[in-house]
């Protein structure tokens, strides 16, 4: 049971960081980027490609996977997504949808359709006691990771300027920019680092989520999930819904393998029933 639980705090956590960036951009910035996962799907095959193609360690994709996909991010963001942050939801979730095909058609095009795997290094294999709870040590850095990108996320947008701008910047454009904040760049670094946190994430899970072209749409709804089921409030929302989510699909899938994912959908349904907007939000409380 121990196991079961530590396994889905693991797999909640490394949702967390998949889905903390569109967390940010659709509760921040008013902006529903459903081609979140793409971003996530390069940081995965950027590690598979330096890890079996050049050899380069693991821990130094980590870094790589998420500079490359915040530069990704950043120029998209200035070449094509700016365009959209005053356009209807409506035509943001068609524009991203579109560039998730065409993701998905390029990385098909390129690597082909097969899954594609790593091999962890030695010291990130077998399973180390905690308690007498043997616990696997990939997993064990896997949420080490997470729990130190959720403190500094949480205290860059509580604690600082840029965090202060970047509120700002949400609530009165034109009262930020009369301020003297530069409301383009605010909005263009926190998408890098939004598409940055989807990279690394993806290159996280690598070993776990299993990277092909199919990845974006095969965690979409799960994205989903976490930011609806956690609120766009804060960022404490979506973590919590990430563990709750988590556990209940490795339990679920565990105790249950006939109903799938039925479980995750199930919790899902029954914590919007009880928080409509958020299970931290004070509106939510029935």
């Amino acid at each position: 049971m121990l196991t079961i639980l530590f396994d889905g705090v693991a797999y909640g956590m490394l949702l967390f960081v998949l889905a903390c960036g569109l967390a940010v951009t659709l509760g921040l910035m008013n902006f529903v980027n459903l081609a979140h996962g793409a971003f996530a799907m390069a940081g995965g095959y950027l590690t598979v490609v330096l890890m079996n193609g050049y050899g380069v360690s693991f821990f130094l994709c980590l870094p790589a996977a998420f500079l490359v996909s915040a530069v990704l991010g950043a120029v998209l963001e200035r070449a094509l997504y700016r365009h959209l942050y005053n356009r209807s939801h409506l035509d943001q979730v068609l524009f991203s949808v579109g560039l998730i095909f065409i993701a998905i058609s390029a990385v098909d095009y390129f690597y082909g359709a097969r899954q594609q795997i790593i091999t962890l290094p030695d010291i990130l294999r077998g399973r180390i006691e905690i308690l007498g709870v043997p616990v696997g040590v990939y997993r064990l850095f896997i949420i080490a990771m997470c729990a130190l990108i959720m403190v500094a996320l949480q205290y860059v947008l509580a604690y600082t300027r840029f965090g202060s701008r970047l509120r700002a910047a949400v609530d009165d454009g034109r009262v930020a920019r009369g301020l003297g904040i530069n409301v383009g760049a605010v909005f263009a670094i926190t998408f890098a680092v939004g598409s940055g946190l989807a990279g690394l994430g993806g290159a996280l899970g690598a070993d776990i989520l299993t990277v092909d072209p199919t990845f974006p749409l095969r965690f979409m709804i799960y994205f989903l999930i976490v930011v609806t089921v956690g609120g766009t409030s804060s960022i404490t929302g979506p973590f919590v819904a990430s563990l709750i989510l988590g556990v209940a699909d490795v339990a679920g899938k565990y105790y249950v393998p006939a109903a799938g994912s039925f479980v995750i959908y199930a919790v899902t349904v029954g914590l919007l029933l009880w928080r409509p907007y958020g299970i931290l939000s004070r509106e939510g409380a029935r």
